[in-house]
């Protein structure tokens, strides 16, 4: 009985954990082309004077789906970042391989970005509007226990407006 009971736990346990990992939504549209994504995102930057800050991932990533909520619940970090940033999730999968007609797209990407992959996903890179890399994020040095921590957040953001990459003030 005792062990019946504690294997019914264990998997219901494990049954719970699984469903919150899928919850989280998926942000990434994964038949766009990215480097049509970002293009568009840059003109969108030059019209309102913005930086574009591409979330580079994937839906497959939990990181990268983790981010994309924390964000959406935080109205002060979403605040600094709809007035400074055209923010796009730019699909990437790293497990796609040669055969792949999206492979060719996914190495042009890396790129064009300046190869942020080698930090992990997800990693955030900002781009001046003329589509210069500005900066490369590890956002490993965003990260709080399961989640991320609002004033690592904010501070990254914060330090990489336009304004503060200006030294506008």
């Amino acid at each position: 009985m005792r062990k019946t009971l504690f294997v019914a736990s264990v998997a219901l346990l494990l049954s719970i954990t699984l469903r919150a990992q899928t919850a989280l939504k998926k942000v990434y549209d994964e038949k766009a082309n990215p480097i049509e994504q970002i293009d568009k995102a840059l003109q969108k930057a030059e019209r309102e004077d913005k930086f574009v800050i591409c979330q580079v991932g994937g839906n497959w990533c939990p990181w990268c789906l983790r981010f994309a909520d924390f964000m959406a619940k935080d109205a002060a970090i979403s605040k600094v970042v709809n007035e400074n940033f055209v923010f796009i999730h730019t699909n990437y999968n790293p497990r796609n391989n040669a055969d792949n007609p999206q492979a060719k797209q996914a190495e042009q990407l890396m790129k064009m970005l300046g190869h942020p992959g080698r930090f992990g996903f997800p990693v955030f890179v900002v781009l001046s509007p003329d589509g210069k890399v500005v900066h490369i994020q590890d956002s490993g040095y965003l990260e709080q226990g399961n989640s991320y921590d609002p004033k690592k957040v904010m501070r990254f953001f914060q330090n990489w407006t336009p304004k503060a990459v200006k030294g506008i003030k």
